[in-house]
């Protein structure tokens, strides 16, 4: 016996959504652990060196920046694994990728032998392996703004105007 097209369809949106959930709460959980390790592991102390580091901002954007963004991580990686204001978690988080990507590759273009900053360890930045890993956050976020009108049971939620 064979599937129908609508067992086929079924399938593949169920697959979808999964799929869907699965990265949804994989960068979720990533997001929280990059942003706690900074306010409770190393210290946003030197979360704000490491930016100090890069040589980009202007002093006084460092210390405010530093504060903001390991928060930032932390509350949309946590709204977005629980699919809360997933459209909102995604948009910071991608603005937070598209700032990653700009220190990195300034610091790439610079030569620049520093801490990336980025879970607080204090580890030189591999850029070979950050320029596979943040077009990826971009991918997976362009999958999950695409899929965004799938639940995790895979049927479609009908998107009514309330013109």
């Amino acid at each position: 016996m064979t599937a129908s097209r609508d067992d086929q369809g079924i399938e593949e949106a169920t697959l979808a959504a999964w799929v869907t959930l699965s990265l949804r709460v994989i960068l979720g959980v990533w997001f929280i652990y990059s942003g706690g390790t900074k306010l409770f592991g190393s210290g946003l102390e030197v979360f704000a060196r490491d930016l100090g580091n890069y040589r980009l901002l202007p002093e006084a954007w460092i210390s405010p920046i530093a504060y903001v963004v390991p928060w930032a991580e932390l509350i949309a990686g946590l709204f977005l694994m629980m699919g809360m204001f997933r459209r909102g978690a995604i948009l910071v988080i991608l603005g937070l990728v598209l700032g990653f990507i700009v220190f990195i590759s300034w610091a790439w273009q610079q030569q620049l032998d520093i801490s990336c900053g980025c879970q607080g360890e204090g580890e030189p930045i591999r850029y070979w392996f950050k320029a596979v890993e943040l077009p990826s956050y971009l991918l997976i976020l362009l999958w999950l703004w695409w899929r965004d009108d799938l639940n995790p049971f895979g049927s479609a939620e009908k998107k009514e105007n309330m013109a």
